[in-house]
């Protein structure tokens, strides 16, 4: 892909969302190690791991427009982290074809709002681009930072949803339960996710 000719998601006032660029590579390898960024995750990423999700993120949003967006600051042109829409791919705990969306952020660009309003554009995108019914998002339950988004964005708590993550390892306990919230497309009639 041309540095030159970005897959661009949606924009708001501040920022771009769009496809990975070759210059966003030290941005996405630093979100993926910083431990302050993956406080809630039992693993950190190497280099070399970072990469291959990138480019496979990449792929994701070249093929059907789904994927985690890099989150571009428009007035200094620089990738900041990521905002986006994915399959839950857990069919254990949600049925197939479930998109969540997700957000991580590096830590000098937090408390400005900045995954709230791309958050925003990434779930109009979902519902008005995709189609889909609902979207939901899932944080470990003592993450209040995330869980805080997901409520100022009018996502409700499905307590019902809530669950112990099988990607969780036993070494990680205080890790392991989620909390599901959920926001329904402004269309839909029904609020069941069977």
């Amino acid at each position: 892909m041309s540095e030159r000719d970005p897959v661009v998601i949606a924009e708001t006032p501040r920022l771009l969302l769009r496809s990975w660029l070759e210059r966003d590579r030290d941005l996405f390898r630093e979100i993926n190690a910083d431990p302050k960024v993956m406080e809630f995750f039992p693993f950190r990423r190497s280099h070399a791991e970072a990469d291959q999700l990138m480019d496979r993120v990449n792929g994701m949003i070249r093929d059907d427009g789904l994927g985690f967006y890099a989150l571009e600051l428009k007035e200094t042109g620089e990738a900041m982290g990521f905002c986006g829409l994915a399959p839950a791919n857990m069919p254990e705990i949600f049925p197939i074809g479930t998109i969540e969306i997700g957000w991580r952020l590096a830590t000098r660009f937090w408390g400005n709002g900045y995954v709230t309003e791309a958050a925003e554009a990434t779930l109009t995108h979902g519902f008005d681009q995709h189609g889909l019914p609902h979207i939901i998002s899932f944080a470990v339950a003592g993450n209040a930072r995330s869980i805080a988004v997901m409520r100022r964005l009018g996502m409700q708590h499905r307590p019902d949803l809530d669950f112990d993550s099988p990607r969780v390892p036993d070494t990680h306990l205080h890790l392991k339960r989620h909390v599901t919230y959920q926001r329904l497309c402004p269309a839909a009639a029904a609020g069941d996710m069977g």
